[in-house]
């Protein structure tokens, strides 16, 4: 009988164990799928942080980061972190990045070091997949490939986001002349500046010159001047086309000329570097099309004198 009470009892804590550990485990992994979901969620999750009199502005703009980039949202610390590094490594390119961000339309908020390490945690979240790929083709020598690769997409992105400036500018340009033109109108039929330069917004909403003058208007709307305000966009976009009709505008204005007229005279400009600059395309296109015309060229000979110099070859071989 003892004998039995002595197997029971093993029998019973062999039982007890066997589900311990099922147990234990059970509730290890639901205490980390909670912790993943919960961190995921604060971190996706847009409630604002809290503010202090000293950072209340930077917080608000980060604030605004949290809502409109869910990169952003998750990878913060990350991104900060890459930010001061950035600051120190590429002080000298920063501003023309900060040109950049502003002249592409993306949002206020990003500042140069930001934006650009939210570039590089692009390229790094790529990565494990470059180094999956290229493992599986090369081996191990594909690590240093993947690297490479890592380094050559931030460098892509980098470059994305200075052909994005070039296009919104060019963009800007070739529309301008037609809200001058507007303006132009609406201030002969005794319009005033500010009711002129509404309705042209309204206008090209949907247009990337219309978001800069929207700006302007905005910020002639909180207390700048029109001179500021246009100063402002000048140091935004900072190209020489915009910046020499800015400047001619808030000169003719020191001097007391006519908006009107300025604009007319501006728009008429425009149009005329516009014509300047498809001729020099037009000239351009010559020599970009020369060395295509050699190869077909070459490739027209090749066809045609080919079968003959094979068959030569070939007689000349036979004999």
């Amino acid at each position: 009988m003892g004998i039995l009470i002595n197997d029971g009892t093993l029998f019973a804590a062999g039982w007890a164990d066997a589900l311990t550990l099922p147990l234990l485990a059970s509730i290890a992994v639901g205490l980390a799928v909670f912790a993943l979901v919960r961190t995921a969620t604060y971190a996706v999750s847009t409630e604002d942080l809290e503010q202090d009199d000293e950072w209340r502005y930077n917080t608000t703009r980060i604030n605004e980061l949290r809502r409109l980039s869910p990169l952003y949202r998750l990878f913060q610390p990350l991104i900060l972190q890459f930010a001061q590094l950035n600051r120190r490594l590429f002080q000298d390119q920063l501003p023309e990045i900060g040109r950049q961000v502003q002249a592409a339309g993306l949002p206020r908020y990003w500042t140069a070091s930001e934006y650009l390490a939210r570039i590089e945690v692009i390229a790094l979240l790529s990565m494990p997949t470059f180094i999956y790929v290229f493992v599986e083709i090369m081996g191990p020598p594909g690590i240093a490939m993947a690297l490479l690769t890592t380094i050559l997409t931030g460098y892509l992105l980098r470059r994305r986001l200075a052909r994005r400036a070039q296009r919104r500018l060019l963009a800007i340009k070739r529309r301008l002349p037609f809200l001058l033109d507007l303006l132009t109108l609406l201030m002969e039929a005794g319009s005033t500046f500010l009711v002129a330069l509404n309705e042209a917004v309204e206008e090209f909403r949907d247009h990337p010159v219309g978001e800069e003058f929207g700006r302007v208007l905005a910020e002639m709307s909180m207390g700048k001047s029109r001179t500021e305000a246009l100063e402002s966009m000048r140091e935004r976009l900072r190209d020489d086309e915009i910046t020499s009709i800015v400047g001619s505008i808030i000169r003719g204005e020191d001097l007391g000329t006519p908006l009107a007229l300025l604009f007319r005279t501006q728009a008429d400009v425009l149009r005329v570097k516009r014509t300047q600059r498809a001729e020099a395309i037009a000239g351009e296109a010559g020599v970009k099309m020369l060395l295509p015309a050699i190869l077909v060229m070459a490739a027209t000979v090749l066809i045609i004198l080919g079968p003959f110099v094979l068959n030569f070859i070939y007689l000349d071989f036979m004999s």
